[in-house]
Protein backbone atom coordinates (compact mmCIF):
# COMPACT_ATOMS: atom_id res chain seq x y z
CA UNK A 1 0.00 0.00 0.00
CA UNK A 2 1.16 3.47 -0.94
CA UNK A 3 2.29 5.84 2.12
CA UNK A 4 -0.91 7.93 2.34
CA UNK A 5 -0.52 11.63 4.58
CA UNK A 6 -4.30 11.29 5.96
CA UNK A 7 -3.14 8.16 8.25
CA UNK A 8 -1.05 8.47 11.27
CA UNK A 9 0.05 5.61 13.69
CA UNK A 10 -0.18 6.12 17.74
CA UNK A 11 2.30 3.28 18.92
CA UNK A 12 2.78 2.42 22.36
CA UNK A 13 2.73 -0.59 24.94
CA UNK A 14 -0.28 0.55 26.79
CA UNK A 15 0.27 -0.99 29.56
CA UNK A 16 -2.28 -0.45 30.86
CA UNK A 17 -3.78 2.55 28.29
CA UNK A 18 -4.47 5.92 30.40
CA UNK A 19 -6.46 8.83 30.00
CA UNK A 20 -3.32 10.86 28.59
CA UNK A 21 -2.60 7.84 26.11
CA UNK A 22 -6.78 8.38 24.98
CA UNK A 23 -6.06 12.24 24.78
CA UNK A 24 -3.31 11.98 22.43
CA UNK A 25 -5.19 9.34 20.74
CA UNK A 26 -8.10 11.41 20.42
CA UNK A 27 -6.09 14.67 19.26
CA UNK A 28 -4.87 12.46 16.69
CA UNK A 29 -7.80 11.12 15.41
CA UNK A 30 -8.86 15.24 14.68
CA UNK A 31 -5.98 15.91 13.15
CA UNK A 32 -5.82 12.74 10.38
CA UNK A 33 -8.86 10.70 8.73
CA UNK A 34 -7.59 8.07 10.07
CA UNK A 35 -5.13 6.45 13.35
CA UNK A 36 -3.59 3.45 13.56
CA UNK A 37 -3.00 2.34 16.94
CA UNK A 38 -0.16 -0.05 17.58
CA UNK A 39 0.01 -1.92 20.59
CA UNK A 40 3.75 -3.36 20.94
CA UNK A 41 3.62 -7.14 22.01
CA UNK A 42 6.75 -7.18 23.00
CA UNK A 43 8.22 -3.85 24.66
CA UNK A 44 12.01 -4.11 24.89
CA UNK A 45 12.22 -1.05 27.20
CA UNK A 46 10.14 -1.99 29.59
CA UNK A 47 10.06 -5.69 30.05
CA UNK A 48 7.16 -8.22 31.21
CA UNK A 49 3.96 -6.29 30.90
CA UNK A 50 1.24 -6.60 33.31
CA UNK A 51 -1.53 -7.33 30.69
CA UNK A 52 -1.35 -9.60 27.81
CA UNK A 53 -1.27 -8.24 24.09
CA UNK A 54 -4.94 -9.39 23.54
CA UNK A 55 -6.08 -7.79 26.68
CA UNK A 56 -4.09 -4.41 25.71
CA UNK A 57 -6.03 -4.75 22.04
CA UNK A 58 -9.34 -5.02 23.82
CA UNK A 59 -8.58 -2.04 26.76
CA UNK A 60 -7.64 0.36 23.61
CA UNK A 61 -10.65 -0.95 21.07
CA UNK A 62 -12.76 -0.19 23.59
CA UNK A 63 -12.03 2.82 25.00
CA UNK A 64 -11.23 4.35 21.08
CA UNK A 65 -14.51 2.85 20.10
CA UNK A 66 -16.19 6.41 19.83
CA UNK A 67 -13.57 7.54 17.76
CA UNK A 68 -14.78 6.49 14.63
CA UNK A 69 -11.54 7.37 12.43
CA UNK A 70 -9.17 4.91 14.98
CA UNK A 71 -7.85 1.16 13.35
CA UNK A 72 -6.00 -1.33 15.44
CA UNK A 73 -3.43 -2.89 13.68
CA UNK A 74 -0.31 -4.55 13.91
CA UNK A 75 1.75 -2.48 11.41
CA UNK A 76 1.10 1.41 9.94
CA UNK A 77 3.04 0.32 6.59
CA UNK A 78 0.31 -2.10 5.97
CA UNK A 79 -2.09 0.72 6.43
CA UNK A 80 -0.23 3.35 4.20
CA UNK A 81 0.89 5.20 7.38
CA UNK A 82 3.11 7.91 6.68
CA UNK A 83 3.52 9.83 10.07
CA UNK A 84 4.19 7.99 13.52
CA UNK A 85 2.52 10.68 16.49
CA UNK A 86 3.42 10.10 19.92
CA UNK A 87 3.35 11.95 23.52
CA UNK A 88 5.54 13.70 25.11
CA UNK A 89 5.59 14.95 28.80
CA UNK A 90 8.93 15.88 29.93
CA UNK A 91 12.32 15.99 28.73
CA UNK A 92 13.23 12.68 29.26
CA UNK A 93 10.59 11.68 27.22
CA UNK A 94 12.03 13.62 24.36
CA UNK A 95 15.35 12.48 24.48
CA UNK A 96 14.25 8.97 23.91
CA UNK A 97 11.87 9.72 21.53
CA UNK A 98 14.06 11.49 19.71
CA UNK A 99 16.75 8.89 19.48
CA UNK A 100 13.75 6.34 18.03
CA UNK A 101 12.85 8.89 16.06
CA UNK A 102 16.35 8.74 14.27
CA UNK A 103 16.48 4.79 14.21
CA UNK A 104 12.92 4.62 12.48
CA UNK A 105 13.93 7.13 9.59
CA UNK A 106 17.33 5.39 9.54
CA UNK A 107 14.51 2.07 8.62
CA UNK A 108 11.82 4.06 6.98
CA UNK A 109 12.81 8.11 5.57
CA UNK A 110 9.03 8.24 4.35
CA UNK A 111 7.47 8.13 7.40
CA UNK A 112 7.89 11.18 9.63
CA UNK A 113 7.69 11.34 13.60
CA UNK A 114 5.20 14.28 15.15
CA UNK A 115 5.10 14.67 18.47
CA UNK A 116 2.41 16.08 20.68
CA UNK A 117 2.48 17.88 23.87
CA UNK A 118 0.87 15.93 27.18
CA UNK A 119 -2.21 18.06 28.00
CA UNK A 120 -1.44 19.85 31.39
CA UNK A 121 -4.06 17.59 33.17
CA UNK A 122 -2.24 14.26 31.78
CA UNK A 123 1.41 15.80 31.72
CA UNK A 124 2.33 13.61 34.86
CA UNK A 125 0.35 10.47 34.30
CA UNK A 126 2.41 7.50 33.15
CA UNK A 127 1.63 3.68 33.04
CA UNK A 128 4.00 2.51 35.48
CA UNK A 129 2.94 5.13 37.99
CA UNK A 130 -0.69 4.33 37.22
CA UNK A 131 0.33 0.53 38.06
CA UNK A 132 2.17 1.61 41.39
CA UNK A 133 -0.59 3.38 42.44
CA UNK A 134 -2.87 0.31 41.93
CA UNK A 135 -0.45 -2.09 43.86
CA UNK A 136 -0.87 -0.31 46.52
CA UNK A 137 -4.64 0.59 46.47
CA UNK A 138 -4.33 4.22 45.25
CA UNK A 139 -6.96 6.39 43.39
CA UNK A 140 -6.62 5.31 39.73
CA UNK A 141 -10.25 6.03 38.55
CA UNK A 142 -10.10 8.92 37.08
CA UNK A 143 -6.66 8.11 35.52
CA UNK A 144 -7.58 5.62 33.42
CA UNK A 145 -10.89 4.56 31.51
CA UNK A 146 -12.96 2.08 34.20
CA UNK A 147 -12.81 -1.41 33.10
CA UNK A 148 -8.81 -0.53 32.72
CA UNK A 149 -9.45 0.07 36.67
CA UNK A 150 -11.50 -2.46 37.42
CA UNK A 151 -8.65 -4.96 35.99
CA UNK A 152 -5.89 -3.37 37.84
CA UNK A 153 -7.30 -3.30 40.83
CA UNK A 154 -7.63 -6.64 40.41
CA UNK A 155 -4.76 -7.74 39.31
CA UNK A 156 -2.24 -5.57 41.11
CA UNK A 157 -3.58 -4.88 44.47
CA UNK A 158 -1.87 -6.57 47.46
Amino acid sequence: MAPDNRIAICPGTFDPVTNGHLDVIGRTSAMYDEVVVGVVNLPWRKGSTVFSTEERVEFVQNATRDMGSVLLVDFARQRGAMTIVKGLRAISDFEYELELNQLNHHQAPEIDSVYLMASAKYSFLSSSGVKELATFGGDIDDLVPPEVAKALKERLSR
